[in-house]
């Protein structure tokens, strides 16, 4: 068949590359009828020159200036004829003034990364050393669009049903013992869905896998010789384009269909895949960093800047995005669209989230509209939206985050509140029944699904360092330990770091498994650290970043030395997930509106029905009444749960259950491996009814059916 129609036609040649004009949106390159539309935008340039490469060629083919009359307000576009779809590399050079009191750096000297770009070649093979002298570092490239889906599409599971596993891609299979083909990519991770699965979680929250550079701030261990890169990755390069050399198909241009094959494949297995997204900041630093995009195309548009022409920075890490700029606003809502649909993405975690809601002079906004369109936006509508919310800047969040009945956020004063109970510190059980409530302090109108509940994340101690160190131990870092945080409210059981003392190793793993009960009981959202289940340290650093090695590497063989650990975490995972009772939507009332005889949640003490609030005290217990789960529409059975962080054993007396109805013993931390903890369905009948000694920093878990 012929094409005729009149836009299929060039209408301009330049030294040989045929064009014409293009569409404004969307912005980007993208494949059309016998050529590709490339659109993009810049409010303060004079001029824009398209630079056209042959893949990883070091000089352009072909560059060409955009004709005047080829921009619409402040958006260039044209479409090129006859190019090769598949071994394209294109960016642009933006000319303009260079007066950085102003807020402008234009240099059209460089070659700049199209920040709508949906594939970024120049990073292709994780740790390649990079050619420093390129012109062109971070090459844009096409995205083809014709994945194979089959049925797929993202799992809508309710959130307060969701357990969340923070994973790093790399971390999560790179280690020897992971015994996987391709480790420390998203190709590996498919061998480990089985893992997943058995453990119980139905969540995966992957650390940044948008475009990085690893070798950004690279330099030698002092106190290993290892080399030191970003590997958490919070320094984007494009917000577009996943991470090549996550990919073991990357060097091939395949990171794309690989990172689709894999949410794929966890989809068939029932697990949800959530992006950790970074829109704070950008990998171009401050005045000082490198211009690899936004800078040049339009410094004042993509970054809030001082009055002097310097760069806010409320991340820090030099600058600050400029997200509630309309523009900005709308590149953050197409890259987050462009997931959900491109990629079937089920939620996002937005890092240091306050910034979200920072005006253009930094203030924070009382109806911050970037929070608002997010909440609102039809195409995200299903997506569950996870704030982390503070910033570097000193705003606090933390059950004020402008929510617009859609936003959760990361829990940080539950964080702090299990982690100091768990250290038998005093006056924490009144925050404690907060916490085990989900948060109604904090969340009153927006019931326990707000809270995603966590102790431990990437960004501090792992939960085994939790209760092996009191001092993080930084030096690796090449920071002279000023790095990471100071109050991490942790507590070595005795002795710093690792020892043969049979009594303090078996304190630690209670105390892991406390932690695991606490979390797992509590209502809200839970979230995991990847290798917590197994007893992952990272030998006292609560910084881990620049660590690509076993600070970070999910070490598999744990999975057998640490048995007792991941057999624990395993059961109490499915315990939550088979009594709908821990998981409501919303919050409990303290009364009793089924008829059953009994509240919904009740608080008790050593006597029953007591719950001793006092500062001085350091155990609780709290009984879920399972006829009220789902308020009222299912049946569950009763769950009692005993917390003693005093270090003494405690006779707790136990509520009378129906005459029908029996105590049985599902988890007892003080005791060892294999009878701390039941299978569903095998928990063991008590032959004392009426009264159970939990043992110091122990936490007891009876069923009642």
């Amino acid at each position: 068949m012929t094409d005729n129609r009149i836009d299929y036609y060039p209408t301009h040649e330049h030294e040989g590359i045929k064009f014409r004009r293009g569409h404004t949106l969307p912005f980007g390159a993208t494949m059309v009828a016998n050529g590709v539309n490339f659109s993009i935008y810049s409010s303060a340039s004079t001029s824009c020159t398209l630079v056209l490469f042959e893949r990883g060629e070091a000089e352009p083919f072909a560059e060409i200036p955009f004709p005047d009359e080829f921009r619409i307000g402040n958006v260039y576009s044209m479409i090129v004829f006859e190019l090769n779809y598949e071994r394209l590399e294109y960016g642009y050079r933006m000319d303009g003034p260079y007066n950085p009191a102003a807020g402008l750096r234009f240099n059209k000297s460089l070659i700049l990364s199209d920040p709508y770009a949906k594939v970024i070649g120049g990073r292709d093979t994780w740790l390649a050393k990079p050619n420093w002298d390129n012109v062109y570092q971070y090459r844009s490239r096409l995205a083809f669009e014709d994945f194979d889906w089959e049925h797929d599409h993202p799992l809508e599971t309710p959130i307060e049903d969701l357990v969340i596993y923070e994973m790093h891609v790399r971390g999560f299979t790179k280690h020897e013992s992971s015994g996987v083909k391709n480790p420390g990519t998203f190709s590996a991770i498919r061998s480990k869905v089985a893992y997943l699965k058995e453990l119980g979680i139905n969540c995966v929250e992957l650390l940044p896998i948008y475009e990085f550079d690893e070798w950004e701030n690279s330099r030698e261990s002092p106190t290993t010789g290892e080399v030191l890169v970003n590997y958490w990755g919070y320094s984007t390069v494009n917000f577009f384009a996943p991470k090549a050399g996550y990919a073991a198909t990357g060097k091939f241009g395949m990171q794309v269909d690989e990172v689709k094959t894999l949410i794929k494949e966890l989809h068939k297995n029932g697990i949800e895949v959530m992006l950790d997204v970074v829109f704070n900041h950008t990998a171009e630093g401050d005045h000082r960093g490198p211009t690899i995009s936004f800078r040049g195309i339009d410094n004042k548009t993509y970054y809030m800047l001082t009055p002097e022409g310097y760069y806010f920075n409320f991340s820090g890490t030099g600058n600050t995005l400029n997200c509630n700029n309309p523009v900005v606003r709308n590149m953050v809502l197409d890259c987050l669209r462009y997931w959900a649909s491109e990629y079937h993405i089920d939620g996002f975690r937005f890092d240091l989230a306050a910034i979200l809601g920072r005006a253009q002079d930094g203030r924070p906004l009382s109806n911050p509209p970037l929070l608002e369109s997010l909440a609102f936006d039809p195409i995200l509508a299903k997506c569950k939206l996870i704030a982390e919310a503070w910033d570097a800047g000193g705003l606090y969040q933390v059950g004020s985050f402008p929510a617009y009945g859609r936003w959760a956020e990361w829990n940080g004063k539950y964080r702090d509140s299990v982690r100091k109970f768990l250290k038998s510190d005093p006056g924490e059980v009144g925050g404690m029944i907060q916490r085990v409530m989900g948060s109604p302090d904090l969340y009153s109108l927006r019931g326990p699904t707000a809270s995603i509940n966590f102790i431990t994340c990437h960004d501090g101690f792992s939960l085994y360092d939790m209760f092996a160190y009191n001092d993080k131990h930084n030096e690796a870092n090449g920071e002279n330990n000023n790095d990471g945080a100071n109050d991490n409210n942790s507590w070595n059981c005795g002795w710093e770091g690792e020892t043969s003392d049979p009594a303090i190793n078996f304190l630690r793993h209670k105390q892991v498994k406390n932690a695991l009960a606490i979390l797992l009981v509590s209502q809200g959202v839970p979230m995991v650290l990847m290798g917590d289940e197994v007893g992952r340290t990272q030998k006292g650093n609560n910084n881990t970043y620049c660590q690509d090695n076993d600070l970070n590497w999910f070490d598999w063989t744990q999975k057998e030395t640490n048995a007792d650990l991941y057999n624990f975490a395993r059961c109490m995972i499915n315990f939550r997930r088979v009594h709908p009772v821990l998981r409501s939507p919303t919050h409990f009332q303290y009364w009793d509106y089924v008829g059953s005889g009994y509240p919904d949640i009740s608080f008790h003490g050593t006597k029953a029905w007591n719950c001793d609030r006092s500062s001085s005290s350091r155990s609780f217990a709290f009984l879920l009444c399972g006829d009220h789960a789902k308020q009222g529409i299912v049946k569950d059975d009763m769950i009692y749960v005993a917390m003693n962080m005093y270090w003494g054993g405690l006779h707790f007396e136990l509520p009378a259950l129906p005459p029908e109805k029996k105590w049985y013993l599902f988890a007892n931390t003080d005791m060892p491996s294999p009878v701390d903890i039941y299978e569903n369905g095998q928990e063991s009948l008590l032959a004392n009814q009426s009264d159970f000694l939990v043992g110091s920093r122990s936490v007891v878990i009876l069923v009642g059916k």
